[in-house]
């Protein structure tokens, strides 16, 4: 039995391996070629030089900082992604508490609601939700590409599952011995729902940090555009240097992997409990 168990765990460790070099290999690729020199970018990929490379330097990196403001793009990314995670956890967190453990009239026809905005694309609403921030003559800042994803489906959906899998009895005690709505919240759920919001933040880190369509239509000046429209401005910059290039997507991708791995534990745990797969 152990001997016929084997091959089929073997099997799986394989295909994993294998899928997983297929989707690392591009990510290697990019790193290793931000730091080759730009006239054997191009020519060694496809060798084994274009993973192992023979000339290393940092001739790339700096040639970014020369060529645009990247300090700047990275500042409004930050800026931005931090209004929408920190703002949204505080909006998200509450509404996903009140469809899971209250009891209000209307609240299946809103947890339907939030359903429903789950499947409908952003491009879908793009030009509607433009034509209305336009009539309000607010265009061309941090706030105009943050606030309308504040309040966003997923987060609470996301935070609705992981209510419902926690224990009433925490929060039975808490109305025991006084505590109201806010005050069980903040003091009993909050802390233990720490990875749900480092779940949370992380998918909607990930999700908006790559952000491209509405920062292209509200923004005008290079003053407030963030990492993705920086990188496709770039991109356009005479000579075309694909050494630039990858640098320049190496530390656009950098900040959300450190804040990935520094909560992967945490996202891990909330993953599970709010049983998204």
């Amino acid at each position: 039995m152990e001997k016929r168990a084997v091959i089929p765990s073997f099997a799986n460790y394989f295909i994993m391996g294998l899928l997983a070099f297929v989707y690392v290999t591009p990510v290697l690729f990019m790193i290793v070629g931000s730091f080759k020199p730009d006239m054997l970018v191009l020519p060694e990929a496809g060798t084994w030089r274009g993973i192992f490379p023979v000339t290393v330097s940092l001739e790339n990196y700096v040639s970014v900082f020369e060529r645009v403001a990247f300090e700047r793009f990275m500042f409004n990314s930050a800026i931005i992604n931090g209004l929408i995670v920190g703002l949204g956890l505080l909006v998200n967190a509450p509404a996903g508490y009140a469809l899971a453990r209250l009891r209000w009239r209307g609240r299946q026809v809103a947890l339907g609601f939030v359903l429903t905005l789950m499947v409908i694309p952003f491009e879908a609403i793009a030009l509607p939700l433009f034509y209305q921030v336009t009539v309000m003559g607010w265009r061309d800042d941090y706030l105009v590409q943050a606030f309308p994803f504040v309040a966003f489906p997923l987060s609470i959906y996301l935070f609705y599952s992981f209510f419902l899998s926690m224990p009433k009895e925490l929060e039975e005690a808490a109305y025991i011995d006084g505590a109201g709505i806010f005050r069980t919240f903040f003091t009993i759920v909050v802390p233990n729902a720490k990875p749900a919001f480092a779940s949370v933040a992380i998918v909607t880190l990930l999700m908006f940090w790559g952000m491209y369509l509405w920062p292209l239509l509200v923004t005008a000046g290079p003053s407030v555009r963030p990492l993705p429209l920086g990188i496709a401005t770039f991109y356009t910059l005479p000579p075309l240097q694909w050494g630039d290039i990858l640098a320049f997507g190496v530390m656009m991708v950098m900040p959300v992997l450190v804040v990935f791995l520094i909560f992967q534990r945490w996202f891990v745990q909330g993953v599970a409990s709010t049983g998204v797969k």
